[in-house]
């Protein structure tokens, strides 16, 4: 595909995306805090542009690259950013246990949204944004398995408006439970989607709980690795019929696993640690970006009901077992 035919759709969505990154700072300054990251708001600035003008031609290809390869090459750098050692110092029991919470919350995620009529695909992106890091889980997923934007778009949307009402409900609920600092910490780090929220849904807590969060957040975020492989096998073998379809295996997911074991090893100097992070939050945002100048909001509107009873009943599930867990091993 020539350069040059990408650089319109390219530099539309690089648009987008400045426009969703200028509308942070605005939060940030008026309001204290961020309501809805550049992340989010790069999707519904690309959706909302798209409704009100069709995308021309020449911008098709620069924004379908924006939208998949782009993202895979986020997805990758990813790995720069996490240390595979942290697992270390958690124990077994509680590693063990964040592993079956994600697992359960995919499986019984995606059975409840089969069972309200949602496509296998969607049934998936909303399991795996509650059970493992929201926006930035369902973003990586989707390429894994071909999920098309609009999917993308509807499970991102309904997830980020959940993301912000989790962060108010675990202070409240860990007060209700009576959860020291460290069980509220570690209800935070296991239900709530991005690391940054952890910090202010567990903030109220006490500064404990802020790193047990962060902790345990962590554990959470380092699988999304491995249940983007596991599904991309699936999906690229036909559920189960091996190479049938010939297709290889996705080497942005190789890519990300490559530098998480390179910066536990401690090969990664600090500097390259923090660009690669900032590097794919750009390339996230840019992304999104993409996605959302793909999107038909007619058909995400159609499908806003079931989406947002499957999220809200995956994420009653994540919770309930999330209690379980800090009820048990804290």
């Amino acid at each position: 595909m020539p350069i040059r035919s990408l650089l319109p759709g390219l530099a539309f969505a690089s648009a987008i995306a400045l426009a969703a990154f200028a509308l942070e700072q605005v939060q940030l300054a008026l309001l204290g805090k961020v309501w809805l990251d550049a992340l989010v708001l790069a999707i519904l600035l690309g959706a909302c542009a798209r409704s009100l003008r069709p995308v021309p031609d020449a911008c098709t290809r620069g924004i379908t690259f924006a939208a998949k390869p782009v993202m895979e090459w986020a997805v990758a750098l990813m790995g720069a950013t996490v240390s595979l050692g942290a697992l270390a110092g958690m124990g077994a029991g509680l590693v063990a246990a964040i592993v079956a919470l994600i697992a359960l919350t995919i499986a019984l995620g995606y059975a409840l949204g089969r069972w309200l009529g949602l496509s296998g695909r969607m049934a998936l992106l909303v399991a795996c944004g509650n059970a493992i890091c929201g926006n930035s889980a369902i973003a990586a997923v989707a390429p894994a398995i071909d999920a098309d934007g609009d999917d993308v778009a509807a499970s991102i949307g309904f997830t980020a408006v959940l993301g912000i009402a989790v962060v108010l409900i675990v202070p409240v609920l860990a007060g209700a439970l009576h959860l020291d600092a460290v069980r509220g910490g570690m209800l935070a780090g296991l239900t709530v989607y991005a690391v940054p929220q952890v910090l202010a849904a567990a903030h109220p807590l006490g500064p404990i709980a802020v790193q047990v969060g962060a902790l345990v957040k962590l554990v959470r975020v380092l699988m999304l690795g491995p249940v983007v492989a596991v599904l991309s096998l699936v999906h690229r073998g036909g559920g189960g019929r091996g190479v049938a379809k010939g297709r290889s295996f996705p080497l942005f997911i190789l890519g990300f696993l490559a530098l998480a074991v390179a910066h536990t090893a401690g090969m990664i100097p600090p500097a390259l640690c923090d660009a690669a992070h900032h590097a794919s939050l750009l390339l996230t945002v840019l992304a999104m970006a993409g996605l959302g100048l793909s999107v038909d909001l007619a058909l995400v509107a159609r499908a806003g009901l079931r989406v947002s009873a499957s999220a809200i009943l995956c994420l009653m599930v994540l919770f309930a077992m999330a209690v379980l867990i800090v009820r048990v091993l804290a």
